[in-house]
């Protein structure tokens, strides 16, 4: 796996500028060594052409204007990079984009478009370990019919849901989770609406036509299919959580009432979960109920966009025993799957796994019964142990997805059976160290399955290589521990991989 070193630039350095080739200590590359194209992949064993070598992102500042009247957005992207090799060519992740002009270190550069590539090629090579800073002016219709879009088009505007690999749709970028970076945004909007994306508010410009711009920072760094950008008849509401922490909810307007007591539960969900992950690890949170009740406009109930978690309204509309357990698990995925990023889409069960895990025990706390009609966490685990063998067939292994399996239930529910199988072998308290000790190591970074297994290894005392190994990636059912009466249900071709009717993400068992 890729790790790199957090640059951190100002926005100061990002915002409407594009800054000159900087060589920290770094001799200019030599004619003699003058580059080679940067491979256009990341080589991700779920998505191999996603994400783009030969550089690292340090920073992104996003520029977007939305024009109510012909719903269309321009846009400018402004990246700040540093490279790993000597590049005569670099490629962004783009599709859908109608690039206008690129500028690389000040100076305009070559670029085309070439399936989802936008291919650059700067006015002259760039040495290895350079800071370079690129400037992307392109527009977009959130409308345009794509292959795969992350625009959700509202009445008044539009949200994005750029999980998994759907972020470049938006903007051009190195869209792969393992490239985490820095960000800004501006987003000007007219008369009557509001702009809002991840992070907190920066500031408020009314502008002379009477558009107003309003900018925000993310204080951590964030992974691409993390980001939110947010355009309409919008109220904020703010409240005080836990220990201080801020939260802020960015509702449509004409349902802030009915919203309500659904927004009023972040409160209880963040202090029950700080009790046994630590520290809420953002500068905020909140919710974000899109203005769309089309059952078609996205496929999930609620994607956990970092700090602003993006739900269909008409879910948060029913009682608390109907939506408590699911939104504890997008706030899970504070913890795990913003804080800590899967490396490769391969290990996403360290999302889904570990939201459904927290999301059904709090459920099974307020002894609120499942779509199953289970009230206890053992017997769920139970049901699922029997199914064992059947999603490892239909499936494939909980750590070893492909493209169209990605979001089955094998790497939420499948991912819950294989947290409690260590949780059962460990003891509570071990299992607790080992999830504490997991964030603490990888916090605002990527993380791999090896490193959950080598970190549950070194907290417990005991090689667990073999165990876990066996639970992830075997193609069969392990014995559980403390349960030598649990069997598996012989498997029968016959039986498809559960799905909901309601979206591909939507395989959570805490819904």
């Amino acid at each position: 796996m890729r790790y790199r070193t957090r640059v951190t630039a100002p926005a100061a350095a990002l915002i409407g500028t594009a800054a000159a080739l900087t060589v920290g200590g770094t001799a200019q590359a030599t004619e003699k060594d003058q580059g080679t194209p940067g491979p256009e992949t990341l080589g991700d064993p779920v998505f191999p052409s996603l994400g783009n070598d030969g550089y690292r992102v340090a920073a992104y500042h996003l520029d977007l204007a939305y024009d109510a009247t012909t719903r269309l957005v321009d846009a400018t992207a402004t990246l700040r990079i540093r490279t790993t090799q000597p590049l005569t060519r670099l490629s962004l992740d783009a599709l859908g984009l109608d690039i206008r002009s690129v500028r690389v270190a000040g100076r305009p550069a070559a670029f085309e478009q070439a399936d989802e590539k936008l291919r650059i090629t700067p006015a002259r090579p760039l040495p290895a370990r350079a800071r370079v800073t690129i400037c992307v002016e392109y527009g977009a219709d959130p409308r345009r019919a794509l292959a795969h879009t992350a625009w959700v088009v509202t009445p008044d505007g539009f949200a994005i849901c750029p999980q998994p690999n759907s972020a470049h749709t938006v903007f051009p970028c190195n869209d792969h989770p393992s490239d985490k970076a820095d960000f800004t945004f501006r987003v000007t909007v007219p008369a009557g609406l509001r702009g809002v994306a991840n992070g907190l508010a920066t500031g408020t410009e009314t502008l002379g036509d009477g558009r107003t711009a309003y900018t925000y920072r993310s204080r951590e760094p964030m992974a691409t299919e993390l980001v939110q950008i947010t355009v309409g008849d919008y109220v904020v509401k703010d409240r005080q959580g836990p220990n201080g922490l801020p939260l802020r909810d960015v509702v449509p307007a004409a349902r802030a009432a009915a919203l309500e007591p659904a927004l009023a539960l972040t409160p209880g969900l963040v202090g029950w979960l700080e009790q046994r992950l630590g520290a809420f690890p953002f500068e905020t949170y909140g919710l974000l109920p899109c203005n769309s009740d089309d059952p078609a406009a996205f496929d999930f109930t609620g994607l956990e966009t970092q700090t602003l978690t993006l739900y269909k309204p008409n879910f948060l509309l029913q009682e608390e025993k109907k939506i408590g357990s699911h939104m504890m698990h997008e706030l899970v995925h504070s913890w795990f799957g913003n804080l800590v990023i899967p490396a490769t889409w391969a290990d996403l069960w360290l999302n889904e796994g570990h939201a459904d895990f927290y999301g059904l025990l709090y459920r099974y706390e307020r002894g609120w019964t499942d779509s199953l009609g289970y009230s206890a966490f053992e017997d769920r685990m139970k049901y699922t142990y029997g199914l064992g063998d059947q999603w490892r067939h239909d499936s494939g292994p909980v750590a070893a997805p492909n493209a169209v399996n990605l979001f089955d239930s094998q790497r939420y529910t499948g991912g819950v059976l294989v947290l409690y199988a260590l949780r059962q072998l460990v003891g509570e308290d071990v299992f607790h160290a080992v999830e504490r000790c997991f964030l603490d190591r990888h916090r605002n970074s990527s993380a791999t399955t090896q490193d959950y297994i080598a970190v549950a290894s070194e907290v417990s005392g005991q090689d667990l290589s073999g165990f876990l190994r066996d639970w992830l990636y075997g193609t069969k059912t392990p014995r559980m521990p403390g349960h030598p009466d649990w069997t598996v249900t012989p498997v029968s071709s016959s039986l498809a991989p559960r799905r909901r009717t309601g979206g591909y993400h939507d395989n959570s068992a805490t819904l």
